[in-house]
């Protein structure tokens, strides 16, 4: 979570260099999802850490109409450094969730409670790699380098880590992990 202007900076730094984006006019004007990324970190630092109500609800009202404009129900002080949204579309996430660093993101991504009990959100690792269509659901927990494929439903956890699940229900089909299918924006200090 975002808790100084340092770490603000640092997550756009991650979230730029996971979504392999550099400095260009292209990059900063004309890529809405990246715009919607930066409008993000924006409005958690200004909750987490500014007092100024009026810059708040400005950076609010920005990241609302464009997340409805792009698909997106994303709520904010969800997703670590290097969070990387692959295109517009359909993505909606329970406010409950926490995910680790490293997150590649596709379109038709729902991440929900189990039915009827708000606080069961999923927990996910770092270095996960979320394919389109998947559905996760429920209180699971997700490891470390896990790869969820194409329309995988997720109903369990898989906290072992470093392996593919897809499926329905999820099970896990390889032991591959993420390394080299997402770029790492965000480097831990043991890393």
């Amino acid at each position: 979570m975002i808790s100084s202007r340092k770490d603000y900076l640092e997550y756009l730094r991650a979230d730029s260099i996971a979504r392999k984006r550099n400095r260009g006019i292209f990059c900063i004007s004309f890529d809405k999802v990246w715009v919607f990324q930066r409008r993000m970190r924006r409005l958690e630092y200004l909750t987490n850490c500014r007092k100024n109500r009026v810059a708040r609800m400005v950076a609010a009202y920005q990241y609302n109409r464009l997340g409805r404009e792009l698909g997106f129900s994303i709520p904010i002080n969800v997703f670590g450094p290097g969070l990387s949204i692959a295109h517009h579309g359909t993505i909606a996430i329970n406010g409950g969730t926490s995910v680790g660093c490293n997150c590649r993101l596709h379109v038709c991504v729902n991440i929900g409670t189990a039915a009827g009990k708000l606080s069961d959100a999923p927990r996910i690792g770092d270095n996960c790699y979320i394919a389109p269509g998947v559905k996760m659901f429920g209180k699971i927990e997700i490891g470390d380098n896990t790869v969820i494929g194409a329309n995988a439903v997720v109903n369990k956890s898989f906290s072992e880590g470093n392996c593919t699940i897809g499926g329905i229900p999820a099970k896990v089909i390889s032991k591959k992990s993420s390394e080299g299918i997402i770029t790492k924006g965000f480097k831990k200090p043991d890393e």
